[in-house]
């Protein structure tokens, strides 16, 4: 079942880059903000990630912790992390519990042809570990700091 703002954040382990496992029920205790992006090193993703490494430190000081996620392998996201000096944390998916639980892998259409995709959405939690706002279709010029602006505002 596809979280809704005002559901718990599912119990989904993801992989970090250097191949550990992450688990989401770690970051119950503080905001916590979770965006799903298609694919490293593409120019949409690379500003999104971008966006959220300059403002990490302003979502530190608002006591948040921020995760991006795609279907890109560790090593790769090894790569793409060291190729623009992010510093937004990457996280990779393995099968389909994360994607069917946050309701992002989704029919898209591009020049006429319908294909299936990960749909780019960010999910805030509450410390609680509850989904206050989600933002789905996202536009990413000015979404990080809007996103921003929403963690604020909880505190």
């Amino acid at each position: 079942m596809t979280i809704q703002d005002g559901g718990t954040l599912p119990a989904i382990d993801l992989i970090a880059p250097d191949g550990s496992p992450i688990h989401l029920a770690d970051y119950i205790g503080a905001p916590f903000v979770l965006y799903f992006y298609p694919k490293d090193d593409t120019p949409g993703c690379t500003n999104e990630a971008k966006d959220f490494s300059r403002l990490l430190p302003d979502f530190a000081a608002a006591g948040a912790k921020v995760l991006g996620v795609s279907g890109d392998t560790p090593a790769k996201h090894q790569k793409f992390t060291a190729k623009y000096d992010l510093t937004v944390p990457l996280a990779s998916y393995e099968g389909e519990a994360a994607l069917e639980a946050f309701g992002v892998w989704v029919e898209k259409k591009l020049y006429g042809k319908t294909y299936m995709g990960l749909d780019r959405s960010t999910f805030l939690f509450n410390s609680s570990g509850v989904l206050v706002r989600s933002w789905r279709k996202v536009r990413v010029p000015g979404h990080a700091e809007e996103v921003l602006k929403t963690v604020q505002a909880l505190a």
